[in-house]
């Protein structure tokens, strides 16, 4: 997930190349750039975020049990989650200030600061019940996409509109670093306000509080039917939601501008099939627990990403302490002289030096210094 993340994020630092009616990916550069964009639009853009919510929401009830087995009271256990939810707020505002604008911790800090208020002891049933009800509020604004997508008369499709780069809302290009900062606040206020609102966001949580209930991750191995379905069916969904998007942004497809832009019909169901691109990803890597033979589950590989995920919130600032100030123009402003593919190969390399920190920790014994503060913070 930590690298999904890196490599979702990387089209925001191509501050310098011509962007499309979406604002979001770049329209130029070599083949190999198109087929970089082509992926990701596929496979990884608005996929990797349900994914980040459902970790948020499963975390959420592991952190709830572990507490009340250890003796703390229900009122106790839920007031620590509220201590950290609070705090992850206030990580997220700072590393907004400071390095990115499309922090994500503080609209998923705040999204759980309600939904554990009102569901962390739920039972499953309830859980799924809330679930499927957030599902199929997402799932309303797909048919209208949808009925627009099929007819003939172009004329029906959202106006024209091209929208504006979204480097420009993330202060890539912007030279003055405290300049920078007041827009990326803004970014990152709205981006938490709105974020929270999204029926998608809200039933991926829903979905990581329930499989943490049902234990679907402790013990993939009982588990099976549900995992592969989940995986077959969630990967296909998204890809082919993300496909049209994909087709259209590397001129296989010539659709109307206005259905390409953020509010047009194209991204809605981008949008919409998210959710279930988000946790087909996490079925497979389920699946790949249960069916991979132990000798490569105990691997030094495996282990490393392990190692990663223990110190997750760490890892994850790191990026942005690796990228915005080498790639942004206040910095050194690499980000003018990279194409997508060139970027995504900067990302990989971010994440890769971040698996080697971890793995430095974990050798020592040592919590990740992001979490070694957050734990002070929240057990006072």
């Amino acid at each position: 997930m930590i690298l999904l993340i890196a490599l979702s994020n990387t089209a925001f630092h191509l501050w310098a190349a011509r962007h499309g009616e979406s604002g979001w990916h770049p329209v130029d550069g070599s083949p190999v750039d198109r087929a970089v964009q082509f992926a990701m639009i596929v496979g990884l853009d608005l996929r990797v975020y349900p994914l980040f919510a459902f970790l948020f929401g499963f975390g959420m009830v592991r952190l709830h049990d572990r507490q009340t087995a250890a003796g703390a009271s229900p009122r106790a256990a839920r007031a620590l989650l509220g201590r950290r939810r609070v705090w992850l707020i206030g990580f997220g505002a700072v590393h907004a200030a400071l390095l990115m604008a499309g922090d994500i911790l503080g609209a998923w800090g705040l999204l759980s600061l309600v939904l554990g208020w009102l569901f962390v002891a739920r039972r499953p049933g309830t859980l799924l019940v809330w679930s499927a009800i957030a599902v199929l509020v997402s799932l309303a604004s797909l048919v209208p996409a949808l009925v627009v997508l099929g007819t003939a008369d172009t004329s029906a499709w959202a106006p024209g509109a091209v929208t504006e780069p979204t480097a420009a809302v993330y202060a890539a290009g912007q030279p003055d670093w405290v300049a920078a900062a007041g827009t990326r606040l803004s970014t990152w206020l709205y981006v938490t306000l709105a974020a929270p609102l999204s029926p998608a966001s809200v039933a991926a949580m829903l979905l990581g509080m329930w499989a943490a209930r049902r234990g679907v991750l402790d013990d993939p191995a009982a588990h099976l039917r549900l995992l592969a379905v989940t995986a077959g069916c969630g990967v296909t969904i998204g890809w082919l939601g993300g496909l049209p998007s994909a087709l259209d942004h590397v001129g296989v497809w010539d659709a109307p501008a206005g259905a390409a832009s953020e509010a047009g019909e194209l991204l809605a169901v981008q949008a919409a099939t998210g959710l279930a691109g988000g946790l087909g990803y996490v079925a497979l890597v389920a699946l790949g627990v249960a069916l991979l033979p132990r000798a490569v589950l105990g691997s030094a590989g495996v282990r490393a990403v392990t190692a990663v995920g223990k110190r997750s919130l760490s890892a994850y600032l790191a990026h942005s302490l690796l990228f915005a100030p080498v790639l942004a123009a206040w910095g050194l402003g690499l980000g003018a002289h990279l194409g997508s593919a060139s970027m995504a190969a900067f990302a990989v390399a971010v994440w890769l030096v971040t698996v080697a920190g971890a793995v430095a920790l974990e050798r020592r014994g040592l919590r990740g210094p992001a979490e070694a503060v957050l734990r002070r913070l929240v057990y006072r």
